[in-house]
């Protein structure tokens, strides 16, 4: 339901820009020339599995600023949006309470990529009521003054009712000092074996260099924050416990996690990351979508230990360089190769294209029987159209090869609500989401099989 008091900070700030940096530094498509001096405007893979050729859009709710999270609690009738400007709003029976669930606005550093940015309840939310909220905060203790601010991972407690949280009980889990206020990442969200995944930018700025992005293993580009796993916490895929305190920690490290043991810090999960905004789960497999410099977008199937090409390879392709390497040498590691993207499309072109790629879910449900198993994804620059990708052979386990990638346009009744992409959800149901910012503001939007008329 649309709130008539809601502010409109983004409006005085320049909504359309603000949202272009949201996810990346890019904000025009344009034709770039790849380093071996071919167009980088490729073809879009063809999809070997039926695709329907649009979805509608169904309202939800409406109202926000900026919408980048939503999560539904488990056996109620109610869900939380997160939106940028720092407050989290509840829903119940797709009705929106007055009332926030949860304001931050005097604690967030707002503007660009920087503010409330990721959401995650506990997997025993309905005993605990325990939620995890990842925000940008001003420089904290530990952060450099020539920094731009704190990346702040912090628990809090609703209320038994589920309507309200209580400021009093916040806990930070884990700060992380940002160099730059762009790539901040900000997606936080449980796997299935009931640890905490928390997506970590590379430090902001551009290529991974300059103040704040350190030297690694790789002498094409300088900087290199994506390669490196010693020296800080950017440009990863982290995995945390938040059930123990361990060694001075507020939470304790899975004893599987990949450098447990090793040389590197040991919350890292997986690495080689420029600015991973969304990911999700389906079942055990994690796909991430990681926004490209200014040629290409790409989504990477993760698992633990991988190398995820960043600052080396810009998807599947050298970045800065006229030749790269596809693994790190025997000495870093033991030598580990680049993993390239599931999925990869270019900045301009026909077909799969874009500015800023955000990462989506696997539709399991109800709402769009004909796209069930697809991974469904879209870019910041929505031109009225979603994408939907499929295993190379159309099921199967995922295990290596390009997906093929689709567009699903947005039916036209419909397309005005979404100008500007913001995020991606999941119910329990299995039924996708899409949220962002349009002509009726920002809002949250079932995707479901178009009707007549």
């Amino acid at each position: 339901m649309t709130r008539g008091s809601t502010r409109r900070r983004l409006l005085s700030r320049g909504i359309a820009g603000a949202l272009a940096a949201l996810a990346g530094c890019s904000q025009t498509s344009t034709t770039s020339t790849r380093t071996d001096g071919a167009s980088s405007t490729t073809e879009s893979p063809k999809s070997t599995a039926a695709t329907p050729d649009a979805v509608a859009l169904e309202t939800v709710a409406t109202g926000f600023d900026a919408p980048v999270a939503v999560a539904f609690v488990p056996g109620e009738d109610r869900a939380y949006v997160a939106d940028q400007v720092g407050e989290i709003a509840v829903l119940e029976s797709e009705s929106r309470r007055d009332e926030p669930f949860l304001d931050l606005r005097d604690s967030i550093e707002f503007g660009g990529e920087r503010g409330l940015l990721g959401l995650a309840l506990h997997p025993e939310f309905a005993e605990n009521r325990r939620l995890y909220v990842r925000y940008s905060a001003p420089r904290r203790a530990g952060t450099p003054s020539n920094y731009s601010h704190t990346f702040v991972l912090a628990e809090f407690r609703a209320t038994a009712d589920g309507r309200r949280v209580n400021r009093e009980t916040e806990r930070t889990i884990l700060e992380v000092p940002e160099p730059q206020g762009n790539h901040n990442a900000g997606d936080v969200a449980f796997g299935p074996d009931g640890y905490l995944y928390v997506a970590v930018g590379d430090g902001g700025a551009g290529g991974d260099q300059g103040t704040g992005h350190v030297e690694d293993w790789y002498d094409g580009v300088d900087g290199g924050n994506g390669q490196d796993v010693t020296e800080n916490l950017l440009g990863s895929i982290l995995r945390i416990d938040v059930d123990e305190r361990a060694d001075g920690r507020p939470y304790g490290i899975p004893d599987d996690n990949p450098l447990v043991g090793r040389d590197g810090l040991d919350e890292h999960y997986a690495w080689g990351f420029r600015n991973p905004w969304r990911f999700s789960f389906d079942e055990a497999e994690l796909f991430v979508g990681d926004v490209g410099q200014n040629r290409y977008e790409e989504i990477d199937l993760v698992e633990a230990g991988g190398n995820y090409g960043w600052n080396v390879k810009e998807g599947s392709h050298c970045y800065g360089a006229d030749e790269c390497p596809d693994g790190t040498p025997d000495d870093v590691r033991g030598g580990e190769p680049l993993v390239d993207p599931i999925v990869e499309y270019p900045h301009a072109g026909d077909g799969v294209s874009g500015i800023s790629v955000i990462g989506g879910y696997v539709a399991r449900g109800p709402a769009l029987p004909a796209l069930e198993g697809a991974y469904l994804f879209g870019d910041l620059q929505t031109d009225g159209r979603l994408f939907a990708a499929r295993r190379p052979d159309g099921g199967g386990d995922g295990g290596g090869g390009r997906w093929s990638a689709t567009v699903v346009d947005v039916v036209d009744r419909d397309r005005g609500k979404l100008d500007r992409l913001l995020s991606f959800g999941r119910d329990h149901d299995g039924d996708v989401y899409v949220l962002g910012v349009g002509s009726d503001g920002g809002g949250v939007y079932r995707l479901v099989t178009p009707t007549e008329g």
